[in-house]
């Protein structure tokens, strides 16, 4: 059993990192915060020409027809950099929907646009604060037309098309029709811009079968949490090494700060925390590539569920000790820390709150056990 990733896997990790380094530094987060641009096109732009939004899209729908695995090892550098691009929309909850429900007119339609960047996803789940539950869902499909309001959306103001979750299916909507209204929101991560969709009688078309779709909501959870889960052991192993490199110059009675115990002991926790979540998102993987073969995988729906866990509880507190370790001024606008600290706090939420997979990690182990 290998949990280490192949040659090319680590190549093609090394040439996304080498790329967001010179591309897309904190200034270009800064910049994305600040302003009010969707994400850096420019960043998204590199990517595409890098192949990125076709990583995990078949060849015979102009992907490049690789595995789950390459798709965590770039959701891992989009983490690190806390890129502000439509990575985790686009590329991963998008389009695994398309793949996982469309049919093979949608499959044909949207995924080579996918591919070659020319169309940006999204997923719209969410209807207001409160946690999205079956019976709480208030959008409605029928006849082909989609009425209802979702928010927040994350990249909806920026996206295409998205994956509309109603009372009884998904649905698939174009965005640029005058019956869909987009208004930008704030969160707290306003480098991840996000807005209010509201359906006015929009034309849409069924995604999967009526009546599944939340059961199609919850595999599609699945897949996205490993890839999040990539991304948040990214952006955690960032802030832990940010605030390693800060304890290491900053210097207090005459000592560098790292030399101090509480703070060694701040960092000995983060590491701990973050191989942890990496070695629960390494096994997620193995079972979302033996699932996506065909060939297994049983043990997905819990792999999945611990890897959430793992990867948000050590980026959140990774991102919170980094604040810490810097003391004052991390607390500052000027300080770099808030971007990973804002990143944690958002993708916490993104698929679900942190006590949501919890709930599910019990019931799936109770399920295991029972069987």
């Amino acid at each position: 059993m290998n949990f280490d990733f192949s040659d090319d896997q680590k190549l093609l990790k090394e040439q996304v990192r080498k790329f967001l380094a010179d591309k897309c530094p904190t200034k270009v987060v800064r910049r994305v915060l600040d302003g009010p641009e969707p994400y850096a096109e420019e960043v998204w732009k590199g990517l595409v020409e890098l192949g990125v939004p076709g990583v995990g899209i078949p060849e015979a729908y102009g992907g490049l027809g690789l595995s789950p695995l390459e798709v965590c090892v770039v959701a891992e550098e989009i983490g690190r950099a806390a890129a502000p691009v439509p990575f985790d929309t686009s590329v991963v909850l998008a389009t695994e929907a398309i793949k996982l429900a469309g049919s093979e007119a949608q499959k044909k339609k949207w995924l080579p646009l996918l591919a070659e960047g020319k169309a940006i996803g999204t997923l719209a789940v969410a209807e207001g604060p409160q946690p999205p539950k079956p019976r709480t869902i208030a959008t409605t499909f029928g006849a082909g037309r989609l009425n209802g309001k979702k928010v927040p959306v994350a990249d909806g103001d920026a996206a295409t098309f998205a994956v509309v979750l109603t009372k009884t299916a998904l649905v698939l909507v174009d965005l640029s029709q005058k019956a869909v209204t987009k208004k930008r929101v704030e969160t707290i991560d306003p480098a991840r811009k996000h807005a209010e969709l509201t359906f006015s009688d929009a034309s849409a078309e069924l995604l999967g079968a009526d009546g599944e779709g939340w059961r199609l909501l919850e595999r599609l959870y699945d897949a996205a949490a490993v890839y999040f889960a990539f991304a948040q052991v990214g952006g955690a192993e960032a802030a832990m090494w940010m605030a390693r490199d800060y304890a290491l110059q900053r210097q207090a009675f005459g000592r560098a700060i790292g030399s101090y115990q509480a703070i060694k002991h701040k960092l000995a926790d983060c590491y701990v925390k973050l191989e942890l979540a990496r070695s629960n998102a390494y096994y997620g993987a193995m079972m979302l590539t033996e699932y996506d073969r065909g060939g297994g995988g049983a043990d997905l729906p819990l792999a999945a569920a611990a890897a959430r866990i793992a990867a948000t509880e050590a980026y959140d507190f990774a991102s919170k000790e980094n604040i810490q370790t810097h003391g004052g001024i991390g607390f500052t606008w000027e300080a770099d820390t808030q971007f990973h600290y804002r990143r944690a706090r958002v993708m916490a939420l993104s698929l679900g709150g942190p006590m949501a997979w919890k709930d599910k990690l019990v019931t799936r182990l109770e399920q295991k056990n029972a069987a």
